[in-house]
Formats: C-alpha cells, sequence, structure tokens
C-alpha cells in the first residue's frame, strides 16, 4: 500500500529567526514560488500582523497562484483577557485569507 507524506514547510517564519536572517517581501514570495514547485504541501508563512513586512507579504502572496502548497497563516490562541470574537490575532489570523492557519497555545 502506497503512503503518502505532507510537508509541513516553515522556512518563512521558523528559518527566519536564525541570527542574520532577514527576508525581503521579495524573497519571501520567491521562497513560496520554489516551495510550490517542489510539490511542498503546506508553507507556514508567518503571522500576519507582526510587523509591516509581513502585512506587505500577506497582501501581496494573495496574486500568487500555487499548483500544490497550501499557505499557513500562524499566530497563537486568543489573549486571556480578551474573548475569541475581539481578539486582534485571531482576527487577523482570519483576515490573512490563507486555506490553513496554524495555531499555538500557552498554558501560563
Amino acid at each position: 500500500m502506497a503512503q503518502r507524506i505532507d510537508i509541513f514547510d516553515s522556512t518563512l517564519r521558523d528559518g527566519a529567526q536564525a541570527e542574520g536572517i532577514s527576508f525581503s517581501v521579495e524573497d519571501k514570495l520567491k521562497i513560496v514560488k520554489a516551495l510550490d514547485t517542489l510539490g511542498i504541501a503546506y508553507i507556514e508563512a508567518g503571522n500576519p500582523g507582526s510587523n509591516p513586512k509581513d502585512i506587505e507579504f500577506f497582501e501581496k502572496v494573495e496574486a500568487v497562484k500555487l499548483k500544490t502548497a497550501k499557505l499557513t497563516a500562524f499566530g497563537s490562541t486568543r489573549r486571556r483577557d480578551s474573548s475569541v470574537d475581539e481578539d486582534k490575532n485571531i482576527r487577523l489570523l482570519l483576515s490573512a485569507n490563507t486555506p490553513a492557519i496554524a495555531i499555538f497555545g500557552k498554558s501560563w
């Protein structure tokens, strides 16, 4: 029986956290296209509201037609002192218009 493995690539978010790495918006768009060409299933694109560069990236990447990959916005669960429907981070994740969202939570 054939098995399939889907790859979830985090280069644009986790890979950008290394010292000396700062992808431009154009760099990120090129990386998205290259990962899609390679057949990567999911591309974690970062937090759509974390900084002006990511805001611009999420606006521009909507025009990129992907053949295989599903672009994934990354962010956290709601803040302790806000409801889900009023939480800024949740609203930004939803407004990113990505086909997938990766949400992390903290317990403290």
